[in-house]
């Protein structure tokens, strides 16, 4: 078997933060030197696992899920692809959900959210009990293309009922290696044969320039399209897949470009100061607020939002935000790590949350009452997952109920009452902006609105890729 996995000794974390550990995989990317000091920096971890030259993706992924972490809380998984630059501790000292996928910078794609993940133990283990091969012949060639995320999926679903999404400034394949860049944009062609995939990497491919990196990473996707038919079989995909770091080097050297250098952190601070942040730090950032109704495409708002470098909290962060939630003060202590929130938190604590943060934006969802009701009726009486730990089920009960009782009028389903109050709560907030019609958006995602009427209303430009339709 190739490759193994060694643990540094030390501890880096801090006195009072909580036990994580860190787990970087490499298969001897340029960035991994960097990427292990800045990540040591920024998380702080209490162990450091390195998981080296495991291949391919899949075999890394069961060895990573296998290592013991102890009483550690949460685990941070880190490619070596990935330059953390800002400090992770104290989100991850208040984050205590069971998956968080981070945004990062990714040099040929702009924003997007991979490299990084903040898994809570208890999920790390329960992607060791997965059963792969039994789960993969109905999932297709998701656990072949994309191993990790369809493994983390099924043992997700018993824990959290959705990803929640976190930025970090991250760099993302920067800096790297020409075969590295070669093999991962062959894989990343065969991933992108949905339609959705395939229109954010063919609007990705509009802004390549003529830099080494794009010229590589092109002639990659010209060849996975020659050679891996849209029919492959899963025998010849898992072939082209196992022998891709050995095809990578072999044209690459073909191409006689030139050997690149040992990465110097000047080098990488050169780069950041030609192309900063894109958004700034987020404490300048306004705060944008989701008012949407449960069942109005507020996830798809959400994601569009992350896209356009707001991150919203989807699911607050502990009790603490729960006991805001019940005073209506708007004192979240999510806000401190997030840009805004979504659905009952925000809607149901709309005036306290104008008058904390001024020169925040509102965007409320709406949809046809018929669709939107079937939509509530399926979402009525869904709990958190029963896998979860009794405290996060018994906060979601608690914010059920108020959202039930406060918002809806009646903890009973309700066809006539709801489509009641679907109206009265637009109406209630659409009197709150009167005097203020720029602060509030109204968006219907579910009858097609989405990029030409969001990013206006946040003075973003439109990003490239299809509106997330979640």
């Amino acid at each position: 078997m190739s490759g193994a996995i060694r643990t540094l000794p030390g501890d880096w974390s801090p006195p009072a933060g909580r036990p994580v550990d860190l787990v970087l995989r490499t298969v001897g990317e340029r960035t991994t030197h960097l990427a292990l000091g800045l990540a040591i920096r920024h998380i702080r971890p209490r162990r450091v696992h390195i998981a080296e030259n495991i291949q391919p993706l899949a075999r890394a992924v069961d060895r990573q899920v296998h290592i013991d972490h102890g009483d550690a809380s949460h685990v941070v998984h880190v490619d070596a692809d990935c330059l953390i630059l800002e400090d992770m501790r104290p989100f991850l000292d208040a984050n205590d959900l069971a998956y968080v996928d981070c945004f990062v910078h990714d040099r040929f794609r702009g924003r997007v959210h991979c490299g990084v993940h903040i898994t809570r133990t208890d999920l790390v283990r329960a992607m060791r009990e997965v059963d792969v091969e039994a789960e993969a012949p109905a999932a297709g060639r998701g656990p072949m293309l994309r191993p990790e995320a369809f493994r983390r999926h099924l043992a997700r679903r018993h824990l959290q009922p959705d990803v929640q999404l976190k930025g970090f400034h991250i760099l993302h394949d920067h800096f790297q290696h020409y075969h590295h860049i070669f093999a991962k944009y062959a894989l990343r062609e065969v991933r992108s044969r949905t339609e959705s995939a395939h229109a954010v990497l063919k609007s990705a491919l509009l802004r390549w320039g003529d830099d080494l990196d794009f010229v590589v990473a092109r002639k990659a996707i010209r060849h996975s399209r020659s050679v891996v038919p849209a029919d492959v079989t899963p025998h010849a995909l898992g072939r082209y897949l196992d022998g891709l770091p050995e095809l990578a080097a072999r044209v690459v050297g073909q191409l006689r470009l030139p050997d690149r250098p040992p990465l110097t952190m000047a080098e990488v601070r050169k780069a950041v100061a030609r192309a900063p942040r894109p958004h700034g730090p987020a404490a300048d950032r306004p705060k944008v607020f989701s008012l949407g109704l449960p069942g109005t495409a507020t996830r798809s708002l959400t994601e569009a939002l992350h896209r356009l470098g707001s991150d919203l909290a989807h699911y607050p962060l502990g009790a603490a935000d729960l006991a805001a939630l019940r005073r209506r003060d708007g004192d979240f202590p999510a806000l401190r790590h997030y840009d805004g929130l979504t659905s009952v938190f925000a809607l149901a604590s709309l005036t306290a949350l104008d008058a904390r943060h001024p020169g925040a934006r509102f965007v409320v969802t709406v949809r046809d009452t018929e669709s939107w009701s079937r939509a509530v009726e399926r979402l009525w009486d869904t709990g958190w997952p029963a896998g979860a730990p009794s405290a996060e089920r018994a906060a979601h009960r608690e914010a059920a109920h108020l959202f039930r009782t406060r918002i809806c009028g009646g903890e009973t389903f309700d066809r006539v009452r709801l489509a009641r109050v679907q109206q009265e709560q637009l109406a209630r907030v659409r009197r709150h902006f009167a005097r203020r019609p720029r602060d509030l958006l109204v968006l219907d995602i579910c009858a097609g609105e989405g990029w030409e009427k969001l990013a206006p209303f946040l003075d973003r430009p439109i990003p490239p890729g299809p509106f997330p339709r979640a």
